[in-house]
């Protein structure tokens, strides 16, 4: 469906008075004058929502991201991002199986395997079941996935992807999952965080994947499947001058992805840090790295444009800090936001898709909805072939 601003502006408008009626002592106030300005990118849609066949999907997560979120970096980037230019676009509802506000290992299951569990639950049922995520449903129909995350290697919505743990914090399990996963790609933090894993999995990761630690463009395309692990500063807040690891990472991984010549690709992208910031109450760093997610998804929608058969899908787990805007100025890029809560809510969170097929995912659905469709629209396009 075409954006419905009016709409779109009841709504938040409803989020911030809902908000707004709240004590003085809880909320936090922050505000941003932004000087780091990025053009948005704005595609021709010429194959966006067509009927051709999908042979790669894109899913990129913006952690915590919510409707104010992704206004605020809208409104201080002179009131364009390249997510916003997106015709294609709907809600999602975020609850996990067993509490109305999730957590990301929740959510992140759900987007990882059509299913929804339990808050810090990576990769099984409500019972303890493995359930069988989209790089091991792909690779059974001859696609190839890979992960990119600004987060650790073991952060909750990354490991839904490649593991299957009772919980969120068992790093050492999580670390060792990717072993035995079904990746062909992934890129996280970090060199520091690997060489602190017992011998045994570092050698299981090595013998499975090429490691690198700096983005050798060489070495990667001689690697029949790669991990590159940056230094801890690499994936840092953006406030510790993190630099263009997630756009460039994001085009890194397509470009390797897309060179393997397989049946077709899926990659997950996730702008980890938009979470960290909100939790932190910090108004600044959230703007800041809504930005530099936008970047990234530039580079997926240029090459779905490109490529013609290449679905891209931006979305977020959850909405963290419950975020409401105050006044601001699109021509100089301030702005006000105040923060009612140091942890998630159970607001609904945006969704913008770009490609063929773009129709299905319009309107209000679950998480876990939006795995079930990538999956169908990936296995009905093995089968037309």
């Amino acid at each position: 469906m075409k954006t419905n601003y009016s709409s779109w502006s009841i709504l938040l408008l409803s989020v911030g008075l809902t908000f707004g009626q709240l004590s003085a002592q809880e909320a936090v106030k922050g505000e941003i004058r932004n000087t780091q300005f990025h053009t948005a990118y704005t595609p021709s849609f010429q194959n966006d929502g067509t009927d051709a066949p999908i042979k790669n999907v894109i899913l990129m997560i913006g952690d915590g991201m919510g409707l104010a979120h992704l206004s605020a970096g809208m409104y201080s980037n002179h009131g364009q991002l390249t997510i916003t230019s997106l015709k294609t676009c709907g809600l999602v509802r975020t609850q996990s199986a067993n509490n109305f506000i999730t957590d990301s290992a929740a959510s992140g299951t759900a987007y990882a395997t059509g299913q929804k569990t339990n808050n810090g639950t990576i990769g099984l049922d409500t019972i303890g079941n493995a359930l069988i995520n989209m790089p091991e449903k792909l690779d059974k129909i001859g696609y190839i996935s890979g992960i990119v995350t600004t987060d650790n290697l073991d952060g909750a919505t990354p490991a839904a992807f490649f593991a299957h743990q009772q919980n969120r914090n068992m790093g050492k399990e999580i670390w060792k999952d990717i072993s035995q996963s079904k990746l062909t790609f992934f890129a996280a933090g970090s060199k520091e965080l690997f060489k602190k894993q017992p011998q045994s999995t570092q050698k299981a990761i090595e013998k499975q994947f090429t490691i690198l630690n700096t983005p050798d463009i060489k070495i990667l395309k001689q690697s029949k499947k790669a991990g590159y692990l940056p230094e801890q500063s690499k994936t840092a807040s953006i406030n510790k001058n993190r630099g263009n690891f997630l756009p460039a990472t994001t085009q890194m991984a397509i470009d390797y992805l897309n060179d393997k010549q397989a049946k077709g690709f899926f990659l997950m992208v996730e702008g980890a840090r938009i979470d960290k910031s909100a939790h932190d109450n910090d108004f600044q760093a959230v703007v800041r790295e809504v930005l530099d997610f936008d970047q990234a998804v530039e580079a997926a929608i240029r090459f779905a444009e490109k490529d013609g058969h290449t679905l891209v899908i931006i979305t977020a787990d959850h909405e963290t800090g419950a975020l409401s805007l105050g006044n601001g100025n699109m021509d100089t890029g301030n702005l006000k936001g105040t923060f009612v809560s140091k942890g998630h809510s159970p607001i609904m969170v945006p969704l913008f898709v770009y490609g063929p097929q773009s129709h299905y995912f319009s309107g209000v659905q679950e998480n876990n909805d939006i795995h079930n469709k990538i999956y169908q629209l990936l296995s009905k396009s093995k089968n037309s072939n």
